[in-house]
């Protein structure tokens, strides 16, 4: 059970994200975007990356909906430049759990979303918090598809079907 000191942090946290969001700054080039929706509330947001190598460059996270679903985009936004693919996956993973109620390693850095944990308490915000992070796993894929020019794919989170 968290302290109400602790929840009011989090809030606090959270509603920074969402007054402030970072990463929306446009990239001077994108090596992937994507596009995702959530028809049942009408959140929106838009993923462009830019990898060197196998790292992260750069990310780009535009998000339109609830407090929940800008801050955690820009969460993502905040924790992914730099990382590499394997770390960006565990990270993802971690995140997808925690939503379900399970705690993130212990050795995993997830930064401020550990201001989203409550969110698993209620199940109808939980794919406000997980619609940036699920279009980015879709634009990942797309990605190593093999595809050498800049990628463009649709998330659509009531259905789980992505379109490139």
């Amino acid at each position: 059970m968290q302290l109400p000191q602790l929840d009011s942090l989090y809030r606090e946290l959270i509603l920074d994200h969402y007054r402030s969001p970072r990463g929306r700054a446009p990239l001077d080039k994108e090596d992937v975007h994507n596009h995702g929706y959530n028809p049942v509330c009408g959140d929106e947001v838009q993923v462009g990356l830019q990898f060197d190598g196998d790292r992260i460059r750069s990310v780009q996270v535009v998000t339109r909906g609830c407090s929940i679903s800008v801050a955690s985009g820009s969460m993502l936004a905040e924790l992914l430049p730099g990382k590499s693919r394997a770390e960006v996956e565990a990270l993802s993973q971690a995140f997808l759990k925690m939503m379900h109620g399970e705690a993130p390693p212990e050795t995993l850095e997830i930064g401020d979303l550990e201001a989203l944990e409550g969110v698993c308490k209620f199940p109808v915000r939980v794919k406000c918090a997980l619609l940036a992070w699920m279009t980015l796993r879709d634009a990942l894929r797309a990605w190593d598809d093999g595809r050498s020019e800049p990628v463009a794919a649709s998330t659509t989170e009531e259905s789980g079907e992505v379109t490139a």
